[in-house]
């Protein structure tokens, strides 16, 4: 079954509209405080579409990310029950979101700097940013370099990869992409069977 080709060329047509960069920038705000769908999956056929925008792309996908990210900080400080908490129950994140507090007590400033490449949802890490009080310019500064850096790593990889990367996913990715899925399902499975998943 050919559908993740065939998501691939949506993906690369949808990325040639003519208001794909204001799309990109609605996803990234949004996914960094309440939406699920990561800004990836529009950025990287953007730059594979246009090359020669990549850093411009980059950059919109961060500045967006970051306004949502205080968007985030702000709903942990003022909204927690009314909205914070609603959102972390559609995710599932609940115990994610007391990980993280934790991490936030010890590592402060740190933990905002590597969000951005844990698989744990972004907004989680907003929202606790808001909710333990951390300084809201500490916050800002290490989400630009945090999301800055995973924004420009996925744009350089694109941009220097350029049509040889596209080839290849082009020709392969059906085989990725079910690979990827099945990985995905035993990692569930041997994490949930883990001594420590039950604790």
């Amino acid at each position: 079954m050919k559908i993740f080709s065939w998501l691939y060329t949506r993906s690369i047509k949808w990325a040639g509209h003519k208001h794909a960069p204001r799309y990109l920038g609605l996803l990234s705000f949004a996914e960094s405080s309440f939406f699920p769908i990561p800004p990836d999956v529009m950025l990287a056929p953007m730059v594979l579409r246009n090359r020669d925008r990549a850093w411009w792309y980059a950059s919109l996908t961060t500045l967006m990310s970051v306004l949502g990210g205080v968007l985030g900080y702000y709903i942990g400080v003022f909204l927690y029950a009314e909205v914070a908490q609603p959102i972390l129950e559609i995710y599932h994140a609940e115990a994610r979101f007391l990980r993280v507090q934790e991490w936030f007590t010890d590592y402060g400033f740190w933990v905002v700097f590597i969000a951005g490449f844990t698989p744990i949802p972004y907004k989680v890490f907003t929202i606790s940013a808001g909710v333990t009080g951390m300084a809201l310019l500490p916050f800002i500064i290490a989400s630009s370099i945090g999301r800055g850096a995973r924004f420009f790593l996925v744009a350089g990889i694109l941009y220097w990869g350029g049509p040889r990367f596209a080839d290849v996913l082009e020709t392969k990715l059906d085989k990725i992409g079910w690979t990827v899925v099945a990985l995905a399902i035993l990692a569930y499975v041997v994490l949930r069977e883990a001594p420590w998943a039950s604790q």
